[in-house]
Order: C-alpha cells, then sequence, then structure tokens
C-alpha cells in the first residue's frame, strides 16, 4: 500500500490540514493517509497543549467517517521525545510491505537538515512538501541540498488556505467563531470541554464584519 504520514501537533486540527491530506492522496494516489500527531515535540514547546489524547480525540473527530484518512498513537504511546526516523522505522517494520511518504509544510522540510537522523528519514519515506508562500521550492531545495536523498523530495500543488492552529486558538480564547476553520465535531468539542479559553455554550459573536480581527489571523498554514 502507499501510505502517507501526516504528523503534526494537531493542536487543534482544522481544514488546512484536512485539504492537505486530500491533495496528497490525489496526486500522490495514495491508498490512505495515516494523521500522527506528536507525542512530545522535540524541537518546541507545544503553547496551551490540552494533552496529547485530548489532541489525538480532537483529529478523530476532524477526520469522521473518511475512510481515506485514519489517526495512530504511534507517537503519543512511545516514551520521549517524538522523533520522526523513529516512527518511520516502526512503521516500516509493522508493514515492510508498505511505501510512505512523510507529508511536511515548507517550513518543516526547510528545517530538516536539523531534525534528528535526517538522512534517515529520507531514506525511509519519500519526503513530499507542501510549499508555503515564505518557503518555496527553490528556497527548500537549497537549505536541504546537503542531504543525501534530498534529490528525491516531491512538492504539492495545494491551494492556498490561510488558517494556522494558532490564528485558530487565539479566535477561541477571543470568543470569536471558528466555524469552518475547523470541522464542526472539532468546534463542538473545543466548545464543550472549554478548550483554549472556550466557554461552554458559547459559539463567540456571529454576523460580526472585523476587518482587523481578519487581518490578524492571516497566518502560514
Amino acid at each position: 500500500m502507499r501510505i502517507g504520514i501526516l504528523g503534526g501537533t494537531f493542536n487543534p486540527p482544522h481544514i488546512g490540514h484536512l485539504v492537505c491530506a486530500q491533495e496528497a492522496l490525489a496526486q500522490l494516489a495514495l491508498d490512505k493517509v495515516v494523521f500522527v500527531p506528536v507525542g512530545r515535540a522535540p524541537h518546541r514547546e507545544i503553547h496551551d497543549d490540552p494533552g496529547a489524547d485530548v489532541r489525538l480525540e480532537l483529529v478523530d473527530l476532524a477526520i469522521g467517517d473518511d475512510d481515506r484518512f485514519e489517526s495512530s498513537r504511534i507517537e503519543i504511546d512511545r516514551e520521549g521525545p517524538s522523533y520522526t526516523s523513529d516512527t518511520l522505522r516502526r512503521m516500516r517494520s509493522a508493514a515492510p510491505e508498505d511505501e510512505h511518504f512523510l507529508i511536511l509544510g515548507g517550513d518543516q522540510a526547510a528545517g530538516l537538515p536539523t531534525w534528528h537522523e535526517p538522512e534517515e528519514v529520507l531514506s525511509l519515506a519519500t519526503v513530499v512538501v507542501v510549499e508555503r508562500v515564505s518557503w518555496t521550492r527553490n528556497a527548500i531545495g537549497i537549505k536541504i541540498a546537503r542531504l543525501r536523498g534530498s534529490e528525491r523530495v516531491r512538492y504539492l500543488d495545494m491551494p492556498l488556505i490561510q488558517v494556522s492552529s494558532s490564528a485558530v486558538r487565539r479566535r477561541v480564547a477571543l470568543g470569536r467563531p471558528i466555524r469552518y476553520l475547523v470541522p464542526d465535531a472539532v468546534a463542538s468539542s473545543i466548545r464543550e470541554n472549554e478548550l483554549y479559553g472556550a466557554k461552554a455554550g458559547e459559539e463567540g459573536p456571529r454576523d460580526r464584519h472585523d476587518a482587523s480581527a481578519a487581518d490578524a489571523e492571516r497566518a502560514s498554514a
């Protein structure tokens, strides 16, 4: 099987993640995409983290009944930092006949040389990059050129979606609506469990045009 692997904090998952997974499926003829929430991020703090199990639950709600997608606890259940090379080794060991495609955002790909065992990552999976406004394939190529296997990196064409998890969290904290930025089931869970400063029963103001808020949330996906 051709398996896409989409890792991240998913704090929370949003429509950009789902569109990215769908485009990878279509452009790479994948059989499925596995969403892998990070357990313990090795390079950065996870801000406003409700906990790995909660983030996994949000991923499951985002995926819903779409059988093209599934989630994995592989990094949550493993002790220590969630190194991608370890994840890929375990996935290959469990299903050596599968072909793996690691889906990265442009900023993640540009930072690949700083990862734990980056050349091992490139040897264990085909790295597939979603370009961002600030990280084009030329800029990314310069950053990773010295890594063995970088010539096999592939790039996806993806619709420009200006939404990020941090922007969603900010809107929640400010009491602003997040409908259409995240799946409805995710929005409901955030509200009902009072995540990110939400208050149960409050959906945020509606039908209000706030230009300054729109400008503030134009962050990278």
